[in-house]
């Protein structure tokens, strides 16, 4: 992972803190598929895939009742400290209570995919 994805997780925490209605990222297919997860799970509002001169996209952020609908994104993996879970650790995880984003073989997962699908990955962020 190049540092786009870890800036991106910076944009949308720094956007949120300062009441921002959108934010823009460089256009990579891991952050789009980053952010379809994000979507669908309803953590942002949507997002917009602005035209090739520009090759950006525009993040719109969610607010309930004037809180961000983020509070937190945590870093699991870093740059310098991979961490990797097997499917028996993911079993462990109370999927209710927290919300985290694998990388599997299958693409970006969420912790209740990754049980379905019974596969293990690499933890990206934890989001409440």
């Amino acid at each position: 992972m190049k540092n786009y994805f870890w800036n991106m997780f910076a944009n949308i925490k720094n956007g949120q803190l300062a009441r921002r209605a959108f934010v823009y990222q460089k256009q990579k297919k891991i952050c789009e598929a980053f952010l379809k997860i994000l979507w669908t799970e309803g953590f942002i509002l949507g997002y917009k895939i602005l035209p090739e001169e520009q090759k950006s996209i525009k993040i719109f952020l969610k607010y309930v009742n004037g809180q961000p609908a983020i509070n937190t994104i945590k870093l699991i993996t870093k740059p310098g400290r991979r961490v990797y879970y097997s499917v028996k650790q993911i079993w462990k995880i109370d999927s209710n209570e927290t919300f985290i984003i694998f990388s599997t073989s299958k693409g970006l997962k969420t912790i209740k995919e990754c049980k379905k699908l019974n596969i293990g990955g690499e933890a990206f962020i934890l989001i409440n």
